[in-house]
């Protein structure tokens, strides 16, 4: 910022003025020249390598200003520091000769500090807008981008950005002259040359949706970000571009960001012929049918119903290769986390990455420890997937509707899969457990309260980021980026249970949400502001809210407890965020589940209930459970549902088998 007013420069100007007379233009050799103490300027001799290629391309363009040395053969340089320094550059890089002679001008020494000084304040930078254009117009003129980035000592990336930027629509370079626009948000719009889309993507968003990352999002919103999307990981980009796939590059990401392809059905096809010869590997195996589906989500495999499977005992030879892998990797591990350890980083790079070849030898003889009824193979199928990361992932045992409707006629006319004593153990099986799909609607519900009521206990939210942080620093070497702690709102509940948006857990949580939203600025800058300033308590309240948001507590089985140490952390009830329903439970479980439940609340009722079509059970176990404070297993503490199991009255004889074949459903 320049600190002199118009009175004191014109001042200044007036005192150079007096002494312009004295001036004498001179050609001084540059052994002869040297830095002066007067100079003003005491920082910002930087880009020196720039500047000296400069002046070779296009010689120097200002004189200096000296004045004579005390000795009377040297030359002290006043005004001219950088350019003094890009010269002597050029001599150590034997470009110039030591008496390459300087265009000087001699100044009096009384006047020497007025001239430094005078240089310096009365000097205007360029705008950038003016930089970027000028280069657009030396382009336009013909020069090459190598020449002008030799010109200017830059590289030619950095002269192909300037161009970039100087093709943004005239109406944001206008308002980036009046600061109405930032030099990010600039640098964002560029990723396309539509100015009709640049200025939809800035003048057409909220203010607090012109972030320099929402601003490229916008534009780039039907594209596929090869840095983050799996198939992109998977497939390759230069495997795409082979296949003519078309890319976007933002000139001003790094080399590993900033790719975005254009083509998503050329990349879906690349990456379902690459896990092709995988999906035929998986078919081996023997089951009755393999899906290939890349990008195949939750809620797609969600509608597959899943085979059991069993884990054999490893062989003698499995057992010895485990033992040995896995000594393998506490060995390498040892070395990971010894302090004493004289490790380069490519050595420590080396050693994770044998870390993590031994555990996908283990998992792949884990995999192959996990066995299916080979009769029901042929029925069941498999899907070959990428995860998140873009690694292959294979999902077995998985039933469409039509091949589990015909186990379970199977079942009913005796001709099962399995031996007799196998079958008979998974319907004993059936009227004990429930339906993945209902644990996981009634986790869900289980996640949703245990959100709300982290979002009241900022202690244990506290305790909860630094348990994550201990975890991942403390007890796990991992190399990159210094810092890697992701929040992901699990605020997607509403998949496993569709009654959950009404709930008093969601409801509470997203009025808090929105309150929070109303309050808080987007910006980053001005957001860290905020909470730099907010009071400590207040801070924590809004940190147990946003680490509430981030739990998750799904599980796939009954006797599942995911966050149990979470939940009794902030001594979660379920009395108080949920209530047992025909809608919401019984019509989900089989008869004999219902009526399990119902010997705990009302075990006077079991006998009529039993003789009720299973529509009417459900029914009537809502109208009885209202006010009991009964609760499914699953939400309960668990000592509590030891208690329960090992004290529960059984069903009346013959009561389970003679509902079994209408609810052999929830069996499968």
């Amino acid at each position: 910022m320049n600190t002199a007013t118009l009175h004191e420069t014109t001042a200044i100007a007036a005192a150079v003025a007096a002494v312009t007379a004295a001036q004498e233009l001179l050609l001084i050799p540059l052994s002869k020249l040297r830095p002066s103490s007067r100079n003003v300027r005491k920082i910002g001799g930087t880009s020196i390598p720039e500047l000296a290629a400069s002046i070779t391309r296009v010689g120097l363009l200002q004189n200096l200003n000296v004045v004579l040395a005390a000795d009377g053969e040297h030359y002290e340089v006043v005004a001219g520091r950088r350019r003094l320094a890009a010269l002597k550059l050029l001599v150590k890089r034997r470009k110039l000769a030591k008496d390459f002679e300087v265009a000087c001008l001699l100044g009096s020494d009384a006047a020497a500090r007025t001239v430094s000084l005078t240089e310096n304040v009365q000097r205007e930078a360029m705008h950038p807008a003016d930089q970027f254009e000028a280069f657009a117009d030396l382009v336009a003129e013909g020069r090459p981008i190598e020449d002008i980035a030799a010109d200017f000592g830059v590289t030619p990336l950095v002269v192909q950005r300037r161009l970039k930027l100087a093709n943004v629509s005239p109406r944001l370079l206008a308002d980036y002259r009046i600061d109405a626009v930032t030099l990010e948000q600039l640098m964002a719009l560029a990723i396309t040359d539509d100015h009709a889309a640049q200025e939809a993507a800035f003048y057409a968003s909220p203010q607090w949706q012109r972030s320099p990352e929402a601003l490229r999002d916008h534009l780039t919103h039907e594209e596929i970000d090869a840095n983050r999307d799996a198939l992109a990981k998977f497939v390759g980009v230069p495997v795409y571009e082979q296949a003519g796939g078309a890319v976007r590059r933002d000139l001003f990401a790094d080399e590993q960001n900033g790719i975005f392809l254009t083509d998503a059905a050329l990349l879906e096809s690349l990456a379902k012929d690459r896990l092709a010869p995988m999906a035929e590997q998986v078919q081996a195996e023997g089951w009755g049918w393999v899906d290939v589906a890349p990008r195949a989500t939750y809620a797609d495999l969600h509608q597959f119903q899943r085979m059991r499977s069993k884990r054999r005992e490893p062989s003698k030879a499995e057992t010895k290769r485990i033992a040995k892998l896995e000594a393998l990797q506490r060995k390498l591990q040892d070395r990971l986390d010894d302090e004493n350890e004289d490790m380069t980083d490519e050595q420590a790079q080396a050693a994770q990455d044998e870390m993590d070849g031994l555990g996908n030898e283990l998992e792949a003889i884990e995999r192959t420890l996990v066995v299916y009824p080979p009769r029901t193979m042929a029925a069941a199928g498999a899907v070959v997937s990428l995860d998140h990361m873009g690694g292959v992932i294979v999902h077995r045992g998985l039933l469409r509707e039509e091949q589990a409707k015909a186990l379970r006629e199977q079942e009913r006319d005796g001709h099962g899969t399995g031996d007799a004593a196998e079958r008979g153990g998974e319907q004993q099986e059936a009227k004990l457990t429930i339906s993945e799909r209902l644990v996981k609607r009634l986790s869900a519900h289980r996640t949703a309260a245990l959100q709300a009521e982290v979002a009241r206990h900022p202690q244990v939210a506290l305790v909860a980021v630094v348990h994550r942080l201990a975890l991942r620093v403390i007890h796990d070497a991992h190399y990159g980026s210094p810092i890697n702690i992701t929040a992901n709102p699990q605020d997607r509940l509403e998949r496993y249970a569709p009654d959950l948006a009404e709930a008093p857990a969601a409801v509470g949580m997203r009025q808090v949400r929105e309150a929070w939203t109303e309050r808080l600025p987007s910006d980053p800058d001005a957001l860290f502001a905020e909470l730099l300033a907010m009071p400590q308590q207040e801070l924590l309240s809004l940190l147990s809210v946003c680490v509430g948001f981030t739990v998750t507590a799904i599980a796939s089985r009954e006797d599942e407890a995911p966050a149990a140490a979470l939940a009794q952390a902030v001594g979660l009830d379920m009395h108080a965020w949920w209530a047992p329903t025909a809608a919401g439970y019984f019509d989900h479980v089989s008869k004999a589940k219902a009526l399990e439940g119902v010997q705990a609340f009302a075990s006077s009722e079991v006998n009529r209930l039993g003789k009720l079509k299973k529509a009417q059970i459900a029914s009537e176990a809502e109208r009885l459970a209202a006010g009991t404070g009964w609760l499914p297993a699953m939400f309960r503490a668990q000592e509590a549902v030891a208690v329960d199991v090992a004290g529960a009255e059984p069903l009346a004889e013959g009561q389970a088998d003679a509902e079994a074949q209408e609810d052999a459903h929830a069996t499968v």
